[in-house]
């Protein structure tokens, strides 16, 4: 689509912002590694515990739409580097945090910068690529964003073993400050492209309205799905983003372009995007409990076994990017779900004696089955977009994604946990006990040992096993729904009708 810069420093700007990215991936994941000894230290509830991490979310899809709008208003690069300093300030905020209160409220600002990085960073990808460019420098962009998953576990478990809780939070800096300087001398300073008024009226309606449907999923999770807070707030989302739906079909300066959804690569682009981190998230939810309730590893052997994801993304990515020059992104991508499949239906055939080397096969294989699929079908939607809308229209695809994501986290936990529950024998147990060993496999191993009751712990070992194969062939139905809609709606070639030129862009140093 466009025409861009030729200038080969247009990759040192793509790893300028991967840099940034990584923190966000980075920050997810330590937090989890963390939670315990937050806990203690810091004397939070599980209530509190809980909202370390939904803080964060909520505030995350409150603001990917408008930042994205703010980016097309005002143009990328400034934009990304006050959120690199606002996640860098915030960061600080956290590691020095003395109660729950302020960990929480430093989480939220953190929430702020990630809203930012997120989809301006992915509409930069429109500017700077041209067509041919684009795809590799997608898989670029998403293994950025994936590449701290693993990580968090890995250095969040050393620093938790060598330094006080805070230096979890304190890694971020070093990166924030490399992003820093990379965005500054390295990322286009792109004009901003839109007029017109800030479509107020549609950030208050989508902002409130995700923030509902997301919080009603989270609850859903934590308090079940009949709940009165689940329902009202699902039911309140929900008709939130009807009269937001309804009025940027009203309005002249609308916050989103529902003229996109007409584009069948848009659509279907971010629904099989969607679909694909649905596959993935499903992976990331059960796995870490896994090695850990079940294999016994600890939080840094956990980010080790996870690395196959990565690798495996990175293979999948490439062999994908010369099959789609040749076979088309229909091929390619429908090809992607049916090894995604085939992962996790072996993976859901995982037993409690199989050893690692079983696991990490499975997982490598759903890992080439993301490189085949989440950046092709990200790069079709992104490429429906003129640079004009690229910052809003990334807010949206990584809207929906993030929606996405919560959604089958809490359709996931569910099958989940019902499945452990229904499987866990706590007969003779004391009701409190019993109601502990219930929560979490991870739980019931860790009462096991403290009660000298390996019967416990063989049958959370095996709840558990169960529950994540029930968890799995759910994931699997979601991968063979892709399948179908892959063949049904992608495009066979990968020539396409693309928007308007883009302006040509000089990267200044």
């Amino acid at each position: 689509m466009g025409a861009v810069s030729r200038d080969p420093r247009r990759w040192w700007a793509l790893g300028a912002m991967s840099v940034s990215l990584i923190v966000v991936g980075l920050d997810l994941t330590v937090l989890n590694v963390a939670l315990p000894t937050l806990a203690t230290e810091l004397g939070a509830s599980t209530s509190q515990l809980q909202w370390f991490a939904n803080s964060y979310t909520l505030v995350l899809a409150a603001l990917l739409l408008p930042a994205g709008l703010l980016g097309d208003r005002f143009g990328q690069k400034h934009l990304l580097i006050g959120a690199l300093v606002v996640f860098g300030g915030a960061s600080a905020a956290c590691a020095f945090a003395s109660s729950a209160g302020q960990l929480i409220a430093a989480r939220a600002v953190l929430g702020v910068g990630a809203a930012f990085l997120i989809p301006l960073s992915m509409s930069l990808l429109n500017v700077l690529f041209e067509p041919g460019e684009r795809v590799r420098a997608m898989t670029i962009w998403v293994m950025a964003n994936s590449l701290g998953i693993p990580l968090g576990p890995v250095l969040g478990g050393w620093l938790l073993d060598h330094y006080r809780w805070g230096s979890v939070f304190l890694i971020n800096l070093p990166l924030v400050a490399v992003g820093l300087v990379a965005v500054a001398l390295l990322i286009p300073a792109t004009r901003g492209h839109r007029s017109g008024r800030i479509d107020v009226p549609g950030i208050l309606l989508s902002g409130v309205g995700l923030v509902a449907v997301t919080y009603g999923f989270v609850a859903a999770g934590e308090r079940g799905w009949g709940d009165g807070v689940t329902l009202t707030s699902l039911a309140v989302g929900a008709v939130l983003l009807a009269v937001f739906w309804s009025w940027q079909r009203r309005t002249a300066d609308s916050l989103v372009d529902l003229a996109l959804f007409r584009s069948a690569r848009f659509t279907w682009g971010t629904v099989l995007a969607t679909l694909a981190s649905f596959a993935l998230m499903g992976l990331l939810f059960v796995l870490p409990q896994l090695f850990q309730a079940v294999q016994g590893a600890d939080a840094l052997n956990t980010g080790l076994r996870l690395l196959p994801i990565i690798g495996g993304l990175l293979v999948g990515a490439k062999v994908a990017e010369r099959l789609a020059a040749t076979a088309g992104p229909r091929l390619t991508v429908a090809f992607g779900f049916v090894l995604m499949l085939a992962g996790l239906v072996m993976g859901a055939f995982t037993s409690v004696d199989a050893g690692y080397g079983f696991t990490a096969i499975w997982v490598s294989l759903v890992g080439v089955s993301i490189g085949f699929t989440l950046p092709p079908v990200m790069d079709l939607a992104i490429g429906a977009l003129t640079v004009e809308r690229s910052g809003s229209g990334s807010g949206l695809i990584q809207a929906l994604r993030q929606v996405g994501g919560t959604i089958g986290v809490a359709i996931l936990g569910t099958v989940l946990n019902s499945a452990y529950r229904d499987h866990l024998n706590v007969g003779g147990l004391p009701p409190a006990v019993a109601g502990a060993a219930r929560d979490s496999a991870s739980g019931a191993v860790a009462i096991a040992a403290h009660t000298n009751a390996p019967a416990l712990a063989e049958s959370a070992r095996e709840a558990f096993v169960h529950g994540m194969s029930a968890t799995l062939w759910t994931c699997s139905g979601i991968a063979a729904l892709g399948f179908v809609l892959a063949l049904a709606f992608l495009p066979g070639t990968r020539g396409s009708v693309e928007p308007e030129p883009a302006e040509v862009v000089t990267i200044e140093v």
